[in-house]
């Protein structure tokens, strides 16, 4: 995946993602605190569909099925299809945003958005609209695998990437069940993966986030604005844990404080952990650059090493993706959605 770890990346990386956080504190923001009151819902009380563990797992190996998802590649048109032709069958509208971009050595590529609505109907509420969002391409080099050999061969991506796809698909499947009281966009982003590899040692510019950046800039609906947004990134790992990003902390601390509330509440508290952490260069940081919605990350973050232990490697495979771990942050969503937009509320 595309985000930097501050303490694990080179000097010239450092003083390009610090530049780039000085500039986020000078940029407007909409109120990070509108969305923090939790205490008053007792979350364990709420009643949501059911999220199935299993169901997410076989959307992640149907992904990873498709070949490895890298710009340019079959296997990123066998998966653009079966993720369209998947949410088409929950949601009210899919959209393939189809967009042309350049990678970091100046090849140009296309990429492919794909952005599914849930409530997209006459008689919805517009008072108030969801974004969730997750990249669904597999990054083209693993140039963090411990066998020098591998570093400019592609790998599946079954965590980085196709983990956070599962999530939201499984979502929404489940809310199709039992139609909630807003909007909800449901995001893929493609080519987020492709940022400047390791052996490369080239500027990082804004060689990642490719698709975010073009949807923020371009979004499928004139003057788009959700009330928050949530990205996934990573969260299918064995031994999950999620910090407070600084990022979400500066653009959307209310939305992150309730979801935090939340997984304690329901028993998650050792995974959704209470600690302020570094900033990290992802999708989110361009949705709030430069669409205006307060989005939070919620991504790995393992101590000692970069997100988790198989990160930009050969390891990143279905053996060590964890359906338990899905299934947490899946029902962690779900509470907090049926929480605030239930049916009736």
């Amino acid at each position: 995946m595309n985000p930097f770890h501050l303490f694990r990346q080179s000097r010239q990386f450092l003083i390009v993602c610090i530049a780039m956080f000085l500039m986020a504190g000078c940029h407007p923001r909409a109120d990070k605190h509108g969305q923090s009151s939790a205490s008053a819902i007792n979350y364990n009380n709420v009643a949501i569909p059911d999220f199935n563990a299993d169901s997410a797992y076989g959307f992640v190996a149907a992904q990873v099925a498709c070949g490895y998802r890298t710009p340019g590649s079959q296997g990123q048109l066998r998966c653009a299809d079966y993720l369209a032709r998947q949410m088409r069958r929950w949601c009210d509208t899919v959209i393939v945003q189809d967009f042309p971009t350049t990678l970091w050595n100046g090849q140009e590529v296309r990429g492919k958005n794909i952005i599914a609505t849930l409530n997209a109907r006459p008689g919805a509420s517009e008072n108030g609209r969801v974004l969730l969002a997750a990249h669904w391409d597999s990054r083209m080099w693993a140039d963090h695998d411990p066998d020098k050999n591998n570093h400019r061969k592609p790998f599946d991506g079954a965590n980085d990437g196709a983990s956070g796809v599962a999530v939201l698909m499984e979502l929404a499947r489940a809310i199709s069940t039992d139609r909630i009281s807003i909007p909800i966009d449901i995001i893929f982003f493609d080519v987020e993966d492709q940022g400047v590899p390791e052996w490369a040692n080239e500027p990082s510019n804004d060689s990642w986030c490719k698709g975010s950046q073009y949807w923020s800039r371009n979004p499928h609906t004139p003057f788009y604005r959700a009330t928050f947004g949530v990205l996934l990134d990573m969260v299918g790992t064995q031994a999950p844990r999620y910090t407070k990003e600084q990022f979400s902390r500066e653009y959307a601390s209310g939305i992150m404080n309730k979801i935090w509330t939340v997984a304690d509440a329901l028993g998650y508290g050792k995974m959704f952990v209470n600690l302020e952490t570094d900033p990290i260069l992802d999708d989110h940081y361009y949705v709030n650059r430069l669409s205006g919605t307060p989005m939070i990350d919620i991504v790995q973050n393992t101590p000692g090493c970069s997100f988790f232990k198989y990160w930009h490697t050969m390891g990143d495979n279905l053996e060590h993706v964890d359906k338990n771990s899905l299934k947490a942050v899946g029902d962690v969503l779900l509470k907090t959605l049926y929480g605030d937009y239930g049916q009736g509320r």
